[in-house]
């Protein structure tokens, strides 16, 4: 554990007691400090050997306990550090496989993504009230200023998703992995006579977006929104616009190809979509073992690289691209501080080890988004290059987008 540790924290002030009681101090004293410990060796032995799959599990288990700051002073401290050390041979020896790997292990069939979906996203509709924002937007927000709410950040980047795909009158809009419906009304708002489809793998969210629109009907308000318990792959017709919100690490490295083609055909000739995605920046990973078993069965994070010789062999042209960093720590960020306010909550509505889980789930992956190289990416992607303005002035100066709110108001 010394040996180990010492090559990775030269910063910072940690102290980890092991099972015999040992306590080894790490790093060089400054900054908050913290402290952990292992309840058994074989704890800290799993810890060693293959961190990923296995501290997230002692952690739940409370096999391992942050005594002083929190869990995502630990995680965040590691990954920081982690940045310029080097890993253990066997560590290097167990990533390499897993990447080799991920191709075979992503074959997402329409059933077993099923499965994936309903493992997260049918869990109880009250746990994702404790956290998200009051539209349940569960995705990156646009933070268009430091010390802008949750809440306003939610709903710029839904208009930054809406002046990408310049939604106009009369456009039938596609949106493929509707989460809980938000997104779809607020696209169906942008423009006359706009009709919008949401489709979606969950019963959770199918029921909620159902209830969102009929609330709406109810108050005299009809919005042209169709929700769809489907798949991609199933569907037909045509598209003036498409949009794919936090869908895309759900299909499936092997699965890539099939899906840009299904948006080829569905695309109109003279439309415009838009792929909004967690990404890497760097070269092509795997899946953390941990984060596959218990929060995102079938999961994936594309590199760039694997995504863009799919879009073009489909016969698509990616007209933009945008690299959104830090935007999703700050949101992640959010979720967590909202989630552990509401720690009894969800104890109530589940038990310790899953309020545990969730907390790991959200400061290892706040984590991720600060110190290692997960980003989001925002594709924009045509049929042809006449589908849009030569230039980007029309994302800050939309004459659409200023004509549908002056409407709205």
């Amino acid at each position: 554990m010394r040996k180990a540790l010492s090559k990775i924290v030269t910063r910072g002030h940690l102290t980890v007691v092991t099972a015999s009681g040992t306590v080894l101090t790490f790093g060089d004293g400054s900054g908050a400090p913290v402290a952990v410990r292992f309840t058994d060796t074989g704890a800290q032995w799993a810890f060693l050997v293959d961190a990923d799959a296995r501290l997230g599990e002692l952690y739940m288990d409370g096999r391992f306990l942050v005594e002083r700051g929190t869990l995502f002073d630990f995680v965040a401290m590691m990954l920081r550090e982690a940045q310029n050390a080097t890993h253990p041979k066997i560590a290097r020896m167990i990533d390499d496989f897993r990447t080799h790997m991920r191709v075979f292990r992503q074959r997402n069939l329409p059933s077993r993504s099923r499965q994936n979906v309903a493992h997260h996203y049918d869990l109880d509709g009250r746990l994702y009230e404790l956290f998200l924002d009051e539209g349940r937007q569960y995705s990156c927000a646009y933070f268009e200023h430091d010390d802008q709410s949750l809440d306003d950040a939610q709903k710029a980047k839904k208009e930054h998703l809406a002046v990408k795909l310049r939604v106009g009158p009369g456009d039938r809009v596609l949106d493929i992995g509707c989460g809980w419906g938000g997104l779809a009304l607020h696209l169906a708002s942008k423009a006359e006579n706009c009709q919008v489809v949401g489709i979606t793998l969950s019963t959770e969210q199918l029921s909620y977006a159902l209830a969102r629109r009929q609330e709406a009907a109810d108050n005299g308000r009809v919005p042209p929104v169709d929700y769809l318990l489907q798949d991609y792959r199933s569907l037909t017709g045509r598209f003036q616009r498409i949009v794919s919100v936090g869908m895309f690490e759900h299909v499936g490295r092997s699965s890539y190809s099939e899906f840009f083609r299904k948006c080829a055909e569905l695309l109109d000739e003279n439309g415009v979509m838009v792929l909004h995605t967690i990404g890497c920046s760097a070269t092509p990973g795997f899946t953390t073992p941990w984060l596959d078993k218990y929060i995102f069965p079938g999961g994936y994070i594309p590199a760039l690289s694997e995504i863009v010789p799919e879009v073009e062999k489909a016969g698509l042209t990616i007209t933009d691209v945008e690299v959104l960093r830090l935007h999703y720590a700050k949101t992640l960020s959010h979720w967590r501080h909202r989630f552990m306010q509401r720690w009894e909550d969800a104890a109530r509505l589940y038990d310790e080890r899953f309020c545990r889980m969730w907390e790991y789930y959200l400061s290892t992956a706040e984590a991720a988004f600060l110190y290692e190289d997960l980003v989001v990416f925002q594709i924009q992607i045509c049929k042809r290059n006449n589908a849009l303005p030569i230039t980007r002035d029309y994302l800050a100066h939309d004459p659409i987008s200023r004509a549908a709110e002056a409407a709205e108001a």
